[in-house]
């Protein structure tokens, strides 16, 4: 029972408040994210329910990757709520990446709530076989 709590505790974490204020009347939320590298590539997943593809930004400055979604709330008309469960909030995190990624191509895909964040490895950061010569 603890850690179900401990794992509903983290998904509510909010962004700290920052020297900065926002400009939206809503809580912006850190996305939870799961990193995975392959041969040629990091893949990020961040989880961003809610969020419409056309309102998530994704920058690259200084190799530091930022990403923004921002959550539209649609209340059905003609009802009002009587019980919510579920808050709704913007999403923003940033990574800091490395010189070992090829920072001119990577792609994002978002799709049911997971936006995936394609990091390709530079060619120098590739790993290289050596060929043994025989010699004298």
């Amino acid at each position: 029972m603890v850690n179900e709590t401990k794992v509903l505790d983290i998904h509510k974490e909010k962004l700290p408040k920052a020297d900065t204020e926002r400009t939206r009347e809503c809580p912006c939320f850190i996305p939870r994210s799961d990193i995975y590298e392959v041969d040629d590539k990091i893949v990020l997943l961040l989880d961003m329910p809610g969020v419409n593809p056309n309102a998530i930004n994704i920058t690259l400055d200084k190799s530091v990757l930022t990403v923004n979604g921002y959550v539209r709330v649609d209340e059905p008309e003609g009802y009002s709520l009587m019980h919510a469960e579920y808050e709704t909030g913007d999403y923003e995190r940033s990574f800091r990446i490395s010189n070992q990624i090829d920072q001119s191509n990577i792609d994002a895909i978002y799709n049911n709530g997971t936006l995936k964040l394609i990091l390709p490895k530079s060619k120098s950061a590739m790993p290289q076989r050596i060929t043994v010569k025989v010699g004298e």
